[in-house]
């Protein structure tokens, strides 16, 4: 009987890791316990900044703005997230964030009940994306992100002129 038990067990225990990774959409909570993740937008910009304190990409950066919730009874630490295209490429976050706007920082945790809201930050090539986010345990799921140029999305602008020729922050 305890052979069975412990075959049952073990079962139960590698259906659970080879169960497939559910993808959602935008604004969709998604659930890794302790963890709650909401992803709320993107952004692609060509830069940081302006003139010679301008902060350039290699290629674009790429913000995606997030909320994190721990709902566990202990502080949780949060994974850092990669993104995923539709060839199997992986693009890691950056760890460095300087002159992002509300970057969420690279080492993160959450305390009991808490929640952090931000951006987090990568430099990747325009194009369609998943978002990968894990727990402590290493469970994942992914947040679908259409590549999209609707609304200013995707524009390669970051700066426009005024009337007079002056350069200003493109606008939000």
């Amino acid at each position: 009987m305890a052979a069975a038990a412990l075959l049952f067990c073990s079962c139960s225990k590698s259906e659970a890791t080879n169960e497939p990774a559910r993808t959602y959409q935008l604004g969709e909570r998604v659930n890794l316990t302790p963890l709650i993740y909401a992803v709320f937008e993107k952004q692609w910009a060509a830069q940081f900044g302006t003139g010679s304190e301008a902060r350039v990409p290699k290629t674009r950066f790429f913000l995606i703005r997030v909320s994190i919730t721990n709902n566990g009874s202990s502080t949780a630490f949060v994974p850092n997230m990669a993104l995923q295209d539709d060839a199997g490429g992986s693009c890691p976050e950056l760890e460095d964030g300087d002159q992002a706007p509300h970057w969420l920082g690279y080492l993160r945790s959450v305390k009991p009940a808490d929640t952090i809201q931000g951006n987090v930050l990568f430099d990747c090539e325009p194009k369609h994306y998943k978002l990968k986010l894990t727990n402590e345990d290493g469970k994942a799921a992914y947040v679908d992100l259409p590549l999209s140029f609707d609304s200013g999305e995707g524009s390669v602008d970051v700066l426009q002129r005024d009337n007079s020729g002056e350069k200003l922050r493109h606008p939000k």
